[in-house]
């Protein structure tokens, strides 16, 4: 129960939790829980559903001047972090995709939306590990996707750099430069609230359409 209640703090607030590991880790040993969070949530196909878009954010708040953080040191754990992830997730797929996906263990690698990113892969390449990042969810299970054999890892590697550096800098330096507003203090937990409903938005408006236009095929062939 302590571990589920960990993670249910640090999704709504991970402001408190980032200024709990200031006070108890110090100024050095900090940046180790913000790696290891980023690092599990896209490089472990078992947990997409970790906080890493608000956690960013968060610790671009932190990283303005008297927070506690080093802006260029807490980008750079999360560039490491985020790209070492999507490689570990890659080579995961490459020596055991084939047995996770069959053993139905992840829930989320149906074989129906395993088509999608397959459609998704063969239509967009590597733009997909790029806007994936973007994408909760979608973040963790692009590179496994990729790893089963649709990228070879040159390539892979090159929009996972891209991708990763580019998701980093935006939500880090979002929290960086307006994080200190007033109304962003005080409404903290909404937009971090807002910020994974629009993360997620995509993903739910994707899945919108393939249902109706799934509908309206049916419907068309009963015609």
């Amino acid at each position: 129960m302590e571990i589920i209640q960990f993670f249910a703090d640090l999704l709504s607030d991970p402001r408190a939790a980032i200024a709990g590991w200031i006070v108890a880790l110090g100024p050095l040993w900090v940046y180790s829980p913000l790696f290891l969070i980023v690092f599990v949530e896209t490089g472990l196909v078992f947990f997409p559903f970790l906080p890493g878009d608000s956690l960013l954010f968060a610790a671009g708040v932190f990283s303005a001047d008297g927070g506690g953080l080093h802006v260029w040191a807490t980008l750079l754990v999360f560039y490491v972090a985020a790209i070492l992830g999507n490689t570990s997730n890659y080579w995961i797929a490459r020596f055991f995709g084939a047995r996770i996906i069959d053993s139905g263990k992840v829930k989320a690698l149906t074989p129906e939306r395993m088509a999608k990113l397959d459609h998704f892969f063969a239509k967009y390449g590597g733009l997909t590990i790029v806007i994936t990042r973007f994408m909760p969810f979608f973040r963790t299970f692009a590179p496994f996707i990729a790893g089963t054999g649709h990228m070879n890892f040159a390539k892979f590697t090159l929009f996972n750099v891209i991708g990763g550096v580019a998701w980093v800098t935006s939500f880090v330096l979002v929290g960086y430069f307006f994080g200190g507003i007033a109304f962003v203090q005080d409404h903290f937990e909404a937009i971090v609230l807002g910020i994974v409903a629009v993360s997620v938005a995509p993903a739910i408006i994707g899945a919108a359409k393939a249902a109706m236009n799934a509908r309206k095929k049916k419907k068309n062939q009963a015609e």
